[in-house]
């Protein structure tokens, strides 16, 4: 692997690959700046040769970084039986959700169904909520800064109206709520057959809801019989410095979904449910061909595995606190707050600064990722250690004093 990492990018002479990019892929994200072809630990490297720290892990997805030997080994070895449909049993899609039962704590009452992504594990909790109504139990509650995913159910229960404006009028009735205690106390659950919940809400900016949030919503979805659903897509497999965040609050949800960073890099998405409460999913209801398939959960058993051997998840409590004190200790003036659990940071700076930060940062050799415009995310793979954080810790302040000093000049 390359040893540079001072990036050189030329903004006039565009690579071929952007353009072929621009004329082949529907242009439903910004064009990359960026082609990667190789990564190794927490660097990755493009196809000029420049090799980047990786802070966001393809968005919290590669766990255990890149080309880890558990996950090549696992991959490897599954590799000539890829898939057997949903009509057969497959060993590691039941060693998967056993896994998955231990984790949760929801023992033997938990029940995993096998999706492809976190937006096909959220459409398949909003399934099960609509099996969950009646006459009178019809409304759903989300917050409105929550963001759960872009397919139908999932994009009625986000907040942000520049993803779901455009596709409206969706089908569900919706009530958005601002994550206070507060706000809560106002809905009537009689009427609300779940509530979907992000113990961290990441598209908005890294911001953890409000002590004691949860456990109120638990008394009151159960005392009217109401689904209490937690996103855990962006939060579990130990991101938080626990195996999923709202065991930091000791409350346990009816349902959770895990996605992302679940078999480290390999599509997966899971809804888990304790059955003991809401047992309402029968045979047809529902299915996904690729749902569960071998290759998706024996990465996954390797992962949730390597996570547990090397101590990952308190890797990530251990180095939270590292980053937090290291970006703390700077004392810049465009650091204004850090928040967030584990390694799944959000970095607070001014209004509209976190764009130029994060092109800064990238040109340091450093991928950092501007969740919003006043904030940088920071997802790095569970592995990373004191060196990484040292040198995260030297880019990211050259990357602040780079856009400090070009408003100066």
């Amino acid at each position: 692997m390359s040893d540079k990492t001072e990036t050189k990018f030329d903004e006039e002479n565009q690579p071929a690959w952007r353009a072929r990019f621009q004329h082949s892929v529907l242009d439903t994200y910004r064009t990359p700046k960026l082609n990667l072809v190789s990564g190794k630990g927490a660097y990755v490297v493009d196809s000029d040769g420049n090799q980047y720290l990786d802070f966001l892990a393809g968005i919290a997805v590669n766990t255990l970084g890149h080309a880890h030997p558990v996950v090549v080994d696992a991959i490897r070895r599954q590799a000539e039986f890829l898939h057997v449909s949903n009509y057969f049993a497959s060993d590691s899609r039941i060693q998967l959700a056993e896994k998955l039962q231990e984790i949760s704590g929801f023992g033997a009452a938990g029940r995993t169904y096998f999706a492809n992504s976190g937006a096909e594990a959220i459409e398949t909790a909003v399934k099960l909520a609509l099996l969950n109504r009646n006459e009178k139990r019809r409304k759903f509650v989300a917050l409105k800064d929550g963001f759960h995913g872009r397919t139908m159910g999932a994009l009625a229960l986000t907040g942000k109206e520049a993803y779901r404006v455009p596709f409206e009028p969706l089908q569900l009735d919706v009530i958005r709520i601002d994550p206070t205690l507060e706000d809560l106390e106002k809905i009537d659950f009689s009427e609300v057959t779940a509530l979907f919940v992000e113990t961290i809400r990441g598209e908005a900016g890294v911001r953890p809801i409000p002590a004691g949030f949860l456990a109120r919503a638990r008394e009151l979805t159960e005392k009217h019989g109401s689904i209490l659903a937690v996103d855990e897509i962006q939060t579990g497999v130990g991101r938080t410095g626990k195996w999923l965040s709202f065991q930091h609050e000791g409350v346990q949800p009816d349902v959770f979904t895990v996605a992302k960073g679940l078999a480290g890099g390999v599509p997966i998405g899971t809804m888990v449910v304790n059955i003991d409460k809401f047992n309402l999913y029968d045979y047809g209801l529902h299915g996904s061909t690729f749902g569960g398939n071998p290759l998706a959960t024996t990465v996954g058993v390797a992962v949730l595995g390597a996570i547990e051997e090397l101590g990952l998840v308190e890797n990530a409590a251990k180095q939270h606190e590292a980053i937090k004190s290291a970006v703390e200790s700077l004392n810049h003036p465009f650091i204004e707050e850090v928040r967030g659990r584990g390694l799944l940071i959000g970095i607070g700076v001014p209004e509209g600064k976190a764009d130029a930060i994060g092109e800064a940062a990238r040109k340091l050799g450093l991928i950092v990722n501007p969740a919003n415009p006043s904030t940088i995310r920071l997802a790095p793979p569970l592995i990373i250690g004191d060196k990484e954080v040292a040198e995260f810790t030297d880019k990211f302040s050259r990357a602040l004093d780079v856009v400090k000093n070009s408003e100066v000049a």
